[in-house]
């Protein structure tokens, strides 16, 4: 089954970008998954194709039409469309692992790229988008964040990656960061590899890799461990 998205934004010669090399690129080659960019100035009405409008209330910037993106919604995801429908914002719900796993096991996804100041609320209620964040901060619009939630799904595709064991090692698949890693030579400016890496003891690995891992995330993102029963909330 292809992975099959759809992306509504007002810059369609950003898509597939860098997708379309190295393991995304091969994947959309074969067929594994394919990238349609729609311009959504495409379903204005006006004689000057607008798509924004000063926010109601007053203040700076512009916002996206409610009737401009719902008839670009309509257009590339009728009724029977299965897909999630996913507003790229940084007001959303940050981007998981397990939802990237949850979407690529799904039939696509519709991927709207916002701008401005943002996207009508009525339109995002009527729509039932589903806002996706990809980091604490902003950007200039949506399409970076797009291609950053296509480039996690594609990768864990059936397939794409040639030892699947890879993706199933990763920081976030077991909810901890992923242990540091080492190749040869030996000694890189008078720093060794751990000898436990070399002792050919599989199970000693396995344990030094998973006590790292959770020292890291100790360190790092301590937010990722769960809360013990009498810790304190907030």
């Amino acid at each position: 089954m292809t992975f099959r998205a759809t992306v509504l934004t007002l810059y369609p010669e950003m898509f597939p970008g860098h997708l379309g090399v190295s393991l995304a690129g091969r994947a959309l080659e074969r067929g594994d998954a394919s990238i349609e960019p729609v311009n959504i100035r495409d379903f204005a009405t006006d004689k000057h194709r607008s798509v924004d409008d000063t926010p109601a209330g007053g203040g700076a910037g512009m916002v996206l039409k409610p009737d401009v993106l719902a008839r670009a919604i309509d257009a590339v995801s009728p009724g029977e469309d299965l897909r999630p429908r996913l507003l790229m914002s940084p007001r959303g719900r940050p981007l998981s692992q397990q939802r990237v796993r949850e979407l690529a096991g799904g039939p696509g996804a519709v991927i709207i790229c916002g701008r401005f100041e943002g996207v009508d609320q009525r339109v995002i209620d009527a729509r039932s988008l589903e806002e996706v964040s990809i980091g604490d901060y902003v950007l200039s619009g949506g399409e970076p964040a797009a291609l950053v939630v296509l480039d996690a799904i594609i990768r864990v595709l059936p397939g794409v990656m040639g030892n699947a064991a890879s993706g199933e090692q990763e920081s976030f698949e077991a909810g901890l960061l992923e242990h540091p890693h080492y190749t040869r030579p030996q000694v890189f400016e008078g720093r060794a590899i751990p000898e436990v890496l070399t002792s050919g003891n599989h199970k000693a690995i396995e344990t030094w890799r998973a006590a790292q891992s959770l020292e890291l995330t100790k360190r790092r993102r301590p937010d990722l461990l769960p809360r013990k029963k009498n810790d304190p909330v907030g």
